[in-house]
């Protein structure tokens, strides 16, 4: 049952295969083989194996990672096809070329050179795309290990000049995935603590839960010295522990040394030596070899429920987003266009109407940005409008003068005040077409909102001519919204309702603003008695006072202070009045007064014509504009696209949704696969 379960990830391994490392969905269990160059790697895999079969050479000679599946076979189980020799035993097979048992060690390494040079060419370039290899043989133990590039630091001859990034990179994305088992290789002879291999397990593995040491060329090391500390944990401790191993050195491979003459060396090695012979049984490759596949199978064990429910949930997602796809074939180009262009003016409309099933918890949105434009940006807006920050009291007072002609007025003149708020109102014209600006992004905003459905990424031809006929539509619909608003406030301008009931009368304002004034008046005391003395009552706003202008103030006033600037002699002379005159002077009581009134009838109406605005404006943009969209749309839609000699072009499907219809397909049928294959398995 336990090699059973290697044999189930091994499965996995090949189902998952022609992804390629970066898009694997599921992190398989495996054991990752990192260290330096020339640390022993490939001389330990070997020794594994029992068999020469890995490129030799200088330099970087694994330049893809090698997915090694070491499955045991039972003598005389090799099906017969090369006789029952030991030779027909042991055999490779590698995942590029399906059916082909290769039964000749040295033909397994050409065509993993050859595999190799094909995807990096002769030079020193690498690859992250592996190599599945299985070795079926009676002499293995049931394994699954992945020999990746040996970390180097200085670039080689035709290396790239950032072999050391590029290499380190590959290693991490294989052992940074936590159900990969790292084992670190590090020459014994060396420095553990300058262990590149070490060095980058402890950056993804701190505590050193899942890497495992082995230690090569044990017998190299100087004549007494020895790894005991490092074995007992006391130098840099793993909780998988340390096993010291002994390779074939590059004399015994050049003179053709086999294998099992180098395991029986090795074994005789820790048998004899005096610091290892008491251990001698946990040192070695046989130990290795064992150590690792028990390691592995508890882990398998201990992942694999995690493995079936990501494969599960994985399966799930793909699944979707190939619905989301699309099948190749969904009808007709006149059902797809005349369903899709349904399907969008509904959603339109329920975002708009606040009826989609994605309301956001987080924002506002559709409608109810429309009417945040409305109640708060306009709304406050209009309310900021200040007649006043114009028209300032000398202002008032000139057109109060102009509007009486040559003949000082008698009362306070309604023109002045007509003139004025005529004036006022038409900077109502401003805001209200900035309103209908904004309505009008927001409707470009729920239409991009819209056009994020996976359909139209499907068929880009058809979302960018939808785009641009909602877009022209929103454009027309513009103009008559436009010449509404702009109508509105002309209306206003048009005519000055002073019957209006929420009107401030001008005999009321002429009532407050005497009150007010007699109310600033300082009061004169009796200095005998203390009471207030009698003062004799004068309306600044009666008759008396109004019997010309300036007439009773010989002191104040526009006339008085122009001439008071000349002396006698000069004003005899009667000069021309100057080209450009201007109302100046200090006030006199009558024009503060008058002054005072027209400002208060302006505010009382400013202020009706402000309610006005604010409630009008937005219903004639909502009657021009949104209404009108959300009831013409599909009419305008179906006129401009659904035409029977442009629905092959709209229905061009992107190049993106053809690619990633394969992907996702290749995925779903990997996980499917993967699916099945741990069904049952408990």
């Amino acid at each position: 049952m336990d090699q059973h379960l290697i044999s189930t990830v091994n499965r996995l391994q090949d189902a998952f295969a022609t992804l390629g490392p970066t898009t694997n969905p599921i992190d398989l269990p495996q054991i990752t083989v990192v260290g330096s160059q020339s640390s022993g790697k490939s001389s330990v895999l070997e020794n594994i194996v029992g068999r020469d079969f890995l490129p030799r050479g200088t330099g970087i000679v694994t330049r893809r990672p090698l997915v090694l599946q070491l499955i045991n076979r039972p003598k005389g189980k090799a099906n017969g096809t090369a006789g029952e020799s030991s030779e027909g035993d042991e055999w490779g097979e590698f995942l590029h070329l399906p059916g082909q048992k290769i039964y000749d060690f040295g033909k397994i390494r050409e065509e993993i050179v050859r595999e190799t040079e094909s995807k990096t060419g002769k030079n020193a370039g690498i690859s992250a795309n592996p190599i599945n290899l299985r070795i079926f043989s009676p002499n293995v133990l049931t394994l699954t290990l992945v020999d990746l590039p040996g970390l180097t630091k200085v670039p080689v001859g035709d290396q790239p000049k950032d072999i050391e990034r590029q290499i380190r990179e590959m290693v991490l994305k294989y052992i940074t995935k936590p159900n990969a088992i790292i084992l670190a290789v590090t020459a014994a002879n060396t420095d553990l603590a300058n262990s590149d291999g070490l060095k980058l397990a402890r950056e993804v593995d701190p505590e050193g839960t899942r890497t495992i040491g082995v230690l090569t060329k044990v017998d190299l090391m100087d004549q007494g010295t020895d790894v005991v500390d490092i074995l007992a944990g006391r130098v840099i401790p793993l909780r998988l522990g340390y096993v010291p191993v002994i390779n074939r050195g590059q004399r015994d491979i050049e003179q053709g040394k086999a294998i099992s003459s180098a395991l029986e060396h090795e074994r005789d090695f820790f048998e004899n030596h005096p610091s290892y012979r008491a251990k001698a049984q946990y040192c070695g490759t046989p130990f290795l070899a064992r150590k690792l596949n028990m390691i592995l199978m508890h882990h398998i064990k201990a992942t694999l429920p995690d493995i079936k429910q990501r494969i599960q949930s994985t399966l799930s997602k793909y699944q979707l987003e190939l619905a989301q796809l699309g099948d190749n074939t969904l009808g007709t180009p006149s059902n797809i266009v005349l369903n899709v262009i349904t399907e969008f003016c509904n959603e339109y409309r329920t975002i708009l109407d606040g009826n989609s099933q994605e309301l956001s918890s987080l924002e506002l949105s559709g409608g109810a940005r429309i009417s945040f434009v409305f109640h708060e940006l306009y709304s406050n807006g209009v309310k900021s409008v200040d007649p006043f920050d114009q028209v300032k009291d000398v202002d008032i007072r000139t057109i109060l003068y102009n509007s009486s002609g040559s003949s000082p007025a008698l009362f306070v003149g309604t023109t002045a005040f007509e003139v004025i708020v005529k004036q006022q109102i038409k900077r109502f014209e401003d805001p209200s077409l900035k309103c209908v600006t904004l309505v009008y992004d927001e409707l470009v905003r729920i239409l991009s909102q819209v056009l994020q459905k996976p359909i139209f990424k499907r068929y880009p031809v058809l979302k960018e001519r939808l785009l641009s006929v909602v877009i022209q539509f929103f454009k027309q619909s513009l103009i008559p919204t436009n010449k509404l608003v702009q109508d509105l406030v002309s209306m206003e301008a048009a005519y000055i309702n002073t019957g209006h009931p929420d009107f401030l009368s001008g005999h009321r304002a002429m009532a407050i603003v005497s009150e007010r004034m007699q109310a600033s008046k300082p009061v004169q005391v009796d200095p005998k008695t203390g009471k207030p003395l009698p003062v004799a009552q004068k309306d600044p706003m009666s008759p008396v006072t109004i019997g010309g202008v300036g007439a009773s103030e010989e002191n104040g006033g526009f006339f008085n202070s122009f001439f008071a600037t000349k002396n006698k002699k000069k004003m005899a002379m009667m000069e021309a009045p100057p080209a450009v005159l201007k109302a100046s002077g200090v006030l006199s009581e009558r024009e503060t007064a008058e002054t005072e009134v027209i400002k208060l009838l302006i505010s009382s109406y400013f202020n009706i014509v402000k309610r006005t605005m604010i409630d009008m404006v937005p219903k004639a943009i909502m009657l021009n504009l949104v209404i009108f969209s959300k009831d013409e749309m599909q009419r305008e839609l179906l006129e401009k696209l659904y035409k029977s000699d442009v629905l092959e072009d709209l229905l061009k499907e992107s190049d993106f949704t053809v690619n990633r219809r394969k992907e996702v397909q290749k995925m779903v049928d990997s996980l499917q696969t993967a699916s099945e294959i741990v069904t049952g398995v408990n």
